[in-house]
């Protein structure tokens, strides 16, 4: 049951690491996500805008971050405007971004980049079954466990992926109706 339990976790960190590359992926609404893991040299250092002040949404398209240290407003701004590739406008502590209408052109661009990385979190996926099914089949060979306990793991680990499946297809039906909004 271990060989399971380890083909689980990995299903999960692979899941994980997909959700975290799509949620970068920016559709029309603006999310904090977006700009809160934007680095910023200051302080003689690196550090994340999340780290340095405060970020709000304002509907439809404008992302605020109100940073707590006025001397880093600048850098926090010119940090967003390359990252997001677009102008940021500041006053004092706030700095303002407003996203620009996606294109459809762009948003065909998005799509299909989200479809890329489910396919390459899919790949991932099914590297991780073959390696466990040939985990099995030596146990199997080496008498460790029976015929019988092998179908049934090589069926769990097949469960397991129909599974995370499942969920990539969700994830990815749910960012490209964000991105079509």
């Amino acid at each position: 049951m271990d060989i399971i339990t380890t083909f689980r976790k990995e299903t999960d960190e692979i899941l994980r690491f997909f959700k975290e590359e799509i949620s970068a992926v920016r559709g029309s609404r603006p999310t904090p996500a977006l700009v809160e893991d934007v680095m910023v040299s200051c302080y003689g250092q690196q550090m994340a805008v999340k780290q340095l002040g405060s970020i709000t949404i304002i509907p439809p398209r404008e992302i605020q971050v109100t940073v707590w240290d006025a001397s880093v407003a600048p850098a926090v701004a010119k940090a967003i405007g390359e990252k997001l590739n677009m102008q940021t406008a500041q006053e004092g502590t706030v700095i303002h971004a407003n996203l620009p209408s996606l294109t459809d052109e762009r948003r065909t661009d998005l799509i299909r980049m989200v479809k890329t990385k489910a396919e390459e979190a899919r790949i991932k996926s099914r590297t991780a079954r073959d390696d466990v099914k040939k985990t099995i089949t030596n146990q199997e060979k080496e008498g460790t466990i029976t015929e019988d306990d092998k179908f049934t793991f090589q069926e769990d680990i097949q469960k397991a992926l129909d599974s995370f499946n499942t969920q990539v297809d969700e994830l990815v039906e749910k960012k490209i109706k964000e991105i079509n909004e």
